[in-house]
């Protein structure tokens, strides 16, 4: 009989992957079921394999890391897929938060679902819902869309397709083109459409800019822009 003290939720299982979230700036936010697995799988597949090692070793664990990312995304997702039907259990993390968002994952999922091998959601911290949870706008329904296209005509063309679109928009963008892509809400969308964009999310200088597009771009413009952003755009008619 099992010992009802022991949380089998907490114990990877041979055959399994594991899809677990790792803190996006807080370390304190790692779960303890996240911890707990990524101590005692056998193999921990992640985008870089410094950047996992050095919050691994922070929590004290030391496991064999192998590389997953988009350059060898495809590859690796039959590799460890195969590991896991040979029996292994397997963690996928990526550099921060849930992989399979905008980071690596989704190959290996697939795989594993192809094989019909376990998969197991480790859930916990990501940038999307932190931000979505923060912001004030509305959550009913919501489109994700990731990291737009570098390419400004590219974004913009984006902007006009889903100008009335019903629910909020939510997307990734990088410090090089936050500034860009603030300016083309404004100027496509109008300087009236109610956005939020959050920097830095559960680091130290974690920063929320909530408000019409027109006065969020004016406080962009005097902030520092380093650092991860994420960006909701409400419905047309919504008022904060």
């Amino acid at each position: 009989m099992a010992d009802p003290g022991v949380n089998a939720s907490l114990t990877p299982q041979p055959g399994h992957l594991y899809v677990v979230a790792t803190p996006i700036g807080n370390l304190a936010d790692l779960t303890e079921r996240a911890r707990a697995i990524l101590a005692q799988v056998d193999l921990v597949a992640c985008e870089d394999t410094r950047t996992t090692g050095v919050m691994l070793h922070r929590f004290g664990l030391h496991k064999e890391l192998v590389p997953y990312h988009e350059h060898n995304e495809t590859e690796a997702a039959e590799r460890l897929a195969e590991a896991v039907a040979l029996g292994k259990s397997v963690a996928v993390v990526s550099d921060a938060g849930t992989p399979g968002l905008s980071d690596p994952g989704f190959r290996l999922v697939r795989a594993c679902r192809r094989r019909q091998l376990p998969v197991v959601p480790v859930p916990g911290p990501s940038a999307l819902v932190a931000v979505l949870s923060a912001a004030g706008l509305p959550t009913n329904g919501f489109l994700f869309a990731g990291f737009l296209p570098a390419k400004s005509a590219a974004r913009i063309a984006f902007l006009q397709k889903y100008r009335d679109f019903d629910y909020t928009l939510a997307l990734y963008e990088s410090c090089h083109r936050i500034d860009k892509f603030a300016a083309e809400i404004v100027e496509t969308l109008g300087p009236d459409r109610v956005v939020c964009i959050a920097k830095e999310v559960t680091k130290l200088h974690e920063t929320f800019f909530v408000g019409l597009s027109s006065e969020v771009l004016a406080r962009l413009g005097k902030a520092s822009l380093k650092g991860e952003f994420v960006v909701l755009v409400a419905p047309k008619d919504f008022t904060l």
